[in-house]
């Protein structure tokens, strides 16, 4: 495990100014004043393989925007399906409270690199989990940029984005969602792994004082504050 424990894990994030496309392009006028944070402590064993991975969140009144870019290698995605086991592949992850409480609940936002993913709600300790609907996925916008197909992984330097969008309306059909806005604050953390390539890793943006590989432990959230 690897900590840097004289920094303070928080991020700003401020209201975007208009709606964008969902398209994955990093660099659109809509981020391009974004400040990303990126993920440099890892979970485990330090891995030979550690992808720069960097994310950047924004606003509006009805929905959270999320775009990740990672600098990769051995790249590779077998799930198909949304709900599969996208944490096998090369895959992000978003676990975030919607307000400033852990005890609250929080969601599991994992996407693979073409754009599968799962989210997961869970309340009350963990003793109360499971998918969000089908109904409410369909809500969740989303695009990817790489158009290689990784049934096979790829070895060679491979960058790839994925973009996506979650409205608050959705959010708020499993738990109490603070909706963004000045002075508000979430919990959250932001994580990148590959179970199943042939260069394993789990990286975090705020360090997880755990010694094996569990993301799932919101009590090592760092802090969203919403300008």
């Amino acid at each position: 495990m690897n900590t840097i424990d004289s920094l303070i894990y928080e991020y700003s994030v401020s209201k975007a100014a208009f709606k964008p496309e969902i398209n994955a392009i990093w660099n659109k006028p809509f981020w391009r004043k974004t400040e990303p944070v990126r993920l440099l402590n890892y979970m485990g064993e330090k891995p030979s393989h550690f992808p720069v991975t960097e994310v950047k969140l924004t606003y509006d009144n009805q929905n959270i925007y999320v775009i990740f870019r990672v600098k990769d290698r051995y790249v590779k995605a077998i799930a198909k399906d949304i709900n599969g086991r996208v944490w096998e592949d090369s895959c992000v992850e978003f676990f975030f409270t919607p307000g400033p409480d852990v005890s609250r609940g929080y969601f599991n936002m994992e996407m693979n690199c073409k754009g599968i993913f799962l989210i997961n709600w869970h309340k009350n300790g963990n003793q109360e989990k499971g998918h969000m609907e089908d109904s409410d996925n369909k809500h969740i916008i989303v695009s990817f940029s790489l158009k290689e197909d990784v049934m096979e992984e790829i070895e060679k330097p491979t960058t790839w984005t994925v973009e996506y969008c979650i409205p608050f309306f959705v959010l708020e059909k499993y738990m109490e969602v603070d909706r963004p806005a000045p002075g508000k604050v979430w919990k959250a953390n932001f994580y990148k792994c590959a179970d199943k390539t042939s260069h394993p890793h789990w990286l975090t943006w705020a360090p997880v004082g755990f010694p094996t590989p569990q993301f799932h432990l919101p009590e090592f959230f760092g802090t969203i504050n919403f300008n």
